[in-house]
């Protein structure tokens, strides 16, 4: 039968959650910019953004459910190696993924009042630095996306539509394609614009999300699997390595693409 949560009442509760939260993350970031508060704090308080953002993706369900008559402890639930594997892959995305987002497709973050940062040290030019604040709101950003993925990819495999098969690959794509777009157009913000932008928007719009789309090409039908079925259990070191996959296999694809795309 079709649907759109898993069978796995761990999985489904998760999935629920973290869609439920998706719109207060995207309105407290959008509050924060609208108000320009990031234009009057200083590295705390991007930190502090931060975390108000990313925490409650894991402090909330921690407070709310206990799956013991599941006969799951926390550290096997579904919300916590969810958010394991987004934690694992987007530091991949950001450490080694940004810094072809810097100098294949121009992106530029312009933040003097932080000092701590961390990228990689031999990839890229290593002209710009990557914010610590960069990885938490992308724990959030992630989240969303992936969840809104399998959810999508889940009903198409639970439908039995004709050439069903032939479908989900295309349908990755679509959604990895959709969501790279909409977080460009997004965040290519006049009110951001002293400190996040792109040199060519236009170009960024049109190839740039085809190629920020390869992260998630990467990493959307490995996290499908996650506990999908009642009877999985994905222990934590299943996990880990696959996000870890996931993330050796984006920077494969980037740097495939890097070779098409070439320096703005």
């Amino acid at each position: 039968m079709a649907r759109w949560f898993s069978e796995n009442p761990s999985k489904a509760w998760g999935e629920k959650f973290f869609l439920i939260y998706s719109p207060i993350w995207m309105a407290l970031i959008g509050l924060v910019m609208a108000l320009g508060i990031t234009n009057r704090i200083e590295e705390w308080g991007f930190f502090i953004t931060g975390l108000a953002v990313a925490l409650p993706l894991m402090v909330v369900p921690a407070l709310i459910r206990d799956e013991r008559p599941l006969g799951r402890a926390w550290y096997q639930t579904y919300w916590f190696k969810a958010n394991l594997y987004i934690a694992i892959f987007s530091f991949a995305a950001n450490y080694f993924g940004s810094e072809y987002f810097f100098d294949i497709l121009g992106m530029v973050y312009d933040y003097p009042m932080i000092e701590l940062n961390l990228d990689a040290t031999l990839v890229g030019s290593g002209e710009q630095r990557v914010p610590i604040v960069m990885y938490l709101l992308t724990q959030a950003f992630f989240m969303t996306y992936h969840t809104t993925a399998i959810i999508v990819l889940r009903r198409l495999r639970t439908s039995r539509l004709p050439f069903g098969t032939i479908m989900w690959p295309v349908l990755v794509v679509v959604v990895a394609y959709s969501w790279a777009w909409i977080e460009t157009r997004a965040m290519a913000n006049p009110l951001i614009a002293t400190q996040f932008h792109y040199k060519d928007i236009d170009r960024m719009l049109a190839y740039g999300s085809l190629f920020y789309s390869l992260y998630f090409i990467a990493s959307f039908p490995i996290f499908y699997h996650l506990d999908e079925k009642p009877s999985t259990s994905w222990s934590l070191t299943m996990t880990a390595g696959a996000a870890c996959t996931a993330g050796l296999i984006m920077l494969f694809l980037l740097d495939f693409a890097a070779a098409i795309f070439g320096p703005i």
